[in-house]
């Protein structure tokens, strides 16, 4: 199998990649970002340790923004960045892994939640999430600190174990709701999308979609 070359990737982005497994201060920012459907633009700064929370608008609006950040939804205007690196098609494949995205439900068949095309299935064919070794056991285990119904916390606990900088979730259940706040304050990047309002309370910052 080939591996991936990292000096493909732009070396002030591969950097700040490194920099984010040794902890260093991460900003993720989306600069009057304009997705299908959306009646207007979406600007935001988030740091490190902070929580943000997309909320308004319609849930394919947040859903197309969530999958912007990872590439996987064109961007009509505006641009999203990760510490000043514009994401590009130099940059995406170290945007994804820096990225953990957790959809919003899974059918009864166990199947991802087909939207329109890009499809949040295109998130689970990452090879990034293939790849990380998840015992059952350490999953369990990561699935009871989430705090969320089964479906759910297993969206979660995988997302959370593949230990990215930067988690992005979906309509996050309410009981998860400090699970995700630990997860900011251990150094995450946290993106929501939510209309819930304990979900609302505990973010950092609230945007209006």
């Amino acid at each position: 199998m080939q591996k991936e070359n990292l000096f493909f990737c732009p070396f002030s982005l591969v950097f700040r990649l490194l920099c984010s497994i040794f902890a260093v201060r991460m900003l993720l920012e989306l600069n009057d970002v304009l997705v299908e459907g959306a009646e207007k633009t979406v600007s935001m700064i988030v740091r490190d340790r902070q929580v943000a929370c997309l909320t308004g608008g319609t849930a394919a609006v947040r859903s197309q923004l969530l999958l912007a950040m990872l590439g996987l939804a064109s961007v009509k205007s505006g641009f999203i960045s990760i510490d000043g690196e514009p994401l590009n098609r130099q940059t995406l494949k170290t945007f994804r892994r820096m990225m953990a995205y957790v959809p919003s439900e899974l059918v009864a068949d166990g199947e991802v939640v087909v939207y329109e095309p890009p499809t949040v299935q295109d998130v689970f064919n990452l090879k990034a999430n293939r790849d990380v070794p998840i015992s059952n056991g350490i999953l369990a285990e990561e699935m009871k600190r989430t705090g969320a119904p089964r479906e759910k916390a297993q969206l979660l606990a995988v997302a959370v174990l593949r230990k990215c900088p930067v988690l992005l979730v979906e309509n996050p259940d309410v009981a998860s709701v400090g699970y995700l706040r630990q997860q900011a304050e251990e150094s995450h990047v946290v993106i929501l999308a939510s209309t819930d309002q304990a979900v609302l309370r505990m973010a950092d910052e609230v945007i209006e979609v």
